[in-house]
Parts: structure tokens; C-alpha cells; sequence
């Protein structure tokens, strides 16, 4: 990567960084709401499989759009520098804290090749152009891991995080779909 490159990834996340910690309660809560609302209307089966995560910190959403997908839900694991590991969301006393601030499910390890079963991935992200390029906080969990999925890869940002372009590297592996709260699941 150059370092021009890396300048721009480097100032475009603390800008979107900013930006987040700086929306008020009332706002993020209605737009976590609003992704909850979305997020039951997707179009997966009760016998489908999707990888989900559990927002923190100033990401868009909250724990109950979880609620909304009435499917075997799976949430990440982070294990070191490698891909996820992925288990199965069995509700809010499965959860325990975790590194990085995370809430994390209890129960058995999938393993990382468990979102190769997923009929839809949902991905936290700083940013998403509209090509498709994921801007993510920088620690590569999900770039270890993405490119084991062969569903549609889904993108959660707040409306203003859609942009023109967003730094692009060749291990980028590209969004098929952006989930906002006004606009809802756009295929991109």
C-alpha cells in the first residue's frame, strides 16, 4: 500500500470517526430502530443462515435488529490475526465481553469456514462506496474473512457513509449490498 494510500484510509476514519461520536442519542436511536425494521424485512428463510454482528461503540444499530432475523444467526469471533471465528447468537445471556469492547456469543466455535454457509453476510463499516469498496476500522478481521463468503455481502452504514469512492486495495473484497436506515437494503 502507498503511503498516499494509507494517508487517505488513515484520515477519511477518523473523519467518519468523528463524525459518528458526534450524533446525538435521539438520532442514533432512531436510525438503530429503523435499521431493526429493515433488517425483519429481509428476504432470508427460517432455515437460512446469516452472519450478523452485534453493534458497539458509536456504530449505527443495536442488539435488537438481531431480533428481527427469524434465522440461525451467527456473530463473529475474534481470534488474533486470523479470519473470524463465528458461533451461534442464542440471545443476550449467550453473550459475554470480549476484546475490543465486543459482546461476544458463549457457545460453541463454528469455526471460520462457518460463513461459507451464510445466505447473507451482514459487515460493519466505516464507509461503502457505490462500487462496492468496504471501508472497515483498519485490524483486517473481516478482509481475513470475507473472501470465504459466497453470499451476498451486506454493508451496515448510516446514510451519509455511502460515498462516491473509498480507498480501494487489491485484497479489498467488494459489497454486493449497503443496509441504511432511511433507505434500507440497496443492491449495489
Amino acid at each position: 500500500m502507498t503511503s498516499d494510500l494509507r494517508d487517505w484510509k488513515a484520515t477519511l476514519r477518523s473523519r467518519l470517526l468523528a463524525e459518528r461520536r458526534a450524533v446525538p442519542a435521539d438520532v442514533r436511536a432512531a436510525e438503530a430502530a429503523a435499521l431493526a425494521a429493515h433488517v425483519s424485512r429481509l428476504d432470508v428463510g427460517a432455515d437460512q443462515t446469516v452472519c450478523a454482528f452485534l453493534p458497539v461503540g458509536s456504530e449505527p444499530g443495536d442488539a435488537s435488529w438481531l431480533d428481527g432475523l427469524r434465522c440461525r444467526v451467527l456473530l463473529p469471533v475474534v481470534t488474533g490475526d486470523s479470519p473470524l471465528d463465528w458461533a451461534l447468537h442464542t440471545g443476550p445471556s449467550g453473550l459475554a465481553p470480549a476484546a475490543l469492547g465486543l459482546l461476544e456469543p458463549t457457545g460453541p466455535r463454528l469455526g471460520a469456514s462457518a460463513v461459507a454457509g451464510a445466505a447473507l453476510v451482514l459487515v460493519p463499516a466505516l464507509a461503502v462506496s457505490v462500487d462496492g469498496v468496504r471501508l472497515g476500522k483498519g485490524k483486517g478481521h473481516y478482509d481475513r474473512s470475507l473472501p470465504l463468503v459466497k453470499a451476498p455481502l451486506v454493508a451496515v452504514v448510516r446514510d451519509a457513509e455511502v460515498l462516491a469512492e473509498v480507498p480501494a486495495e487489491p485484497h479489498d473484497v467488494r459489497m454486493n449490498g449497503v443496509l441504511t436506515p432511511s433507505a434500507g437494503l440497496r443492491w449495489l
